[in-house]
């Protein structure tokens, strides 16, 4: 078998994993790269890849582009990171998922893992199959989770494992290895759905402080942050904190609503309390919050 390899790669991790890659392997060993935009995030890592493969002459495709004929004559390992499309020909398709298998498969691993409060993440890697994310696993590399953190510095946390088994994974090809494989155990088997701009909405009427704190965190930069409705307009939670709750009579019947404004703005929600520390508007401004005010999620927007 070809000893080269092809990335399918994107964002941040995609990146980190191709630039430790070319350093400790060179990029003679890259048969092709191909990348897409990614208009669900704030900054992803396109033109960089992009760049790189230039400056290190690999050749390079859009995801739009025609590389077919490129595929399907390639007989070597494909190594998927971030990739979320139907690769053509799966022969040889090594995927790199954002959650530790058989956890969490399918969409947005990561942020929906840190929304549950999961003290464990990590990637696996896995062939590919025809059913999503239920491939026979390679290979899997974990670490702890700490609350509070935001997902850029999870992201941050968990990049090197992704490098970590492609170095592990491609060691084992030069070296002429056969690739572990283990069966997923089916009865520990979860999914993880996919989120679109609705979905990006507090619940204020069933959540609690503490997991709103999560929710904001988890969709904080570079996504594109959680949401609520105030006087008919959305508005974007940067930055949260819980604090101390009191009791508050009546309560269903005034979440999401002002409480105190001690520095900023303090939110009563279905249990516990939660102060706004950074709130702005669809167009990134900062708000100023009066005393009369209330959050709204998406079905209640009156």
């Amino acid at each position: 078998m070809d000893k080269k390899i092809a990335f399918y790669i994107m964002n941040k991790k995609g990146f980190y994993t191709l630039k430790k890659f070319i350093k400790k392997f060179s990029s003679s060993n890259i048969e092709y790269i191909v990348s897409s935009i990614d208009k669900n995030i704030k900054k992803d890592y396109f033109k960089e890849i992009k760049q790189l493969c230039k400056k290190h002459k690999i050749t390079f495709f859009d995801r739009n582009s025609n590389f077919l004929n490129k595929e399907k004559n390639f007989l070597g390992y494909k190594f998927a990171i971030g990739w979320r499309w139907i690769i053509s020909s799966s022969d040889n398709l090594i995927v790199f998922h954002d959650s530790l298998l058989p956890k969490y498969r399918g969409f947005a691993p990561l942020v929906n893992s840190l929304v549950s409060n999961e003290n464990r993440g990590g990637v696996t890697a896995l062939f590919a199959s025809n059913e999503y994310d239920r491939g026979d696993i390679i290979m899997q590399k974990s670490m702890s989770i700490n609350y509070p953190i935001k997902i850029n510095k999870v992201i941050e946390n968990i990049k090197p494992l992704y490098y970590d088994l492609v170095e592990d994974i491609y060691t084992h090809i030069l070296q002429d290895k056969q690739l572990p494989r283990q069966k997923q155990d089916e009865s520990k088997a979860t999914y993880s759905m996919w989120l679109n701009s609705e979905d990006y909405f507090i619940d204020y009427q069933n959540w609690s402080a503490k997991k709103i704190k999560r929710f904001v965190d988890a969709t904080s930069y570079p996504y594109d942050n959680a949401k609520a409705y105030l006087n008919g307009k959305i508005v974007k939670f940067i930055d949260v904190e819980v604090v101390d709750d009191v009791k508050v009579e009546n309560r269903n019947r005034h979440i999401g609503k002002v409480i105190f404004i001690q520095d900023s703005p303090i939110i009563v929600c279905k249990k516990g309390l939660i102060k706004l520390i950074d709130i702005r508007d669809e167009n990134d401004n900062n708000l100023i919050i009066n005393f009369r005010s209330r959050f709204k999620d998406k079905n209640d927007t009156i």
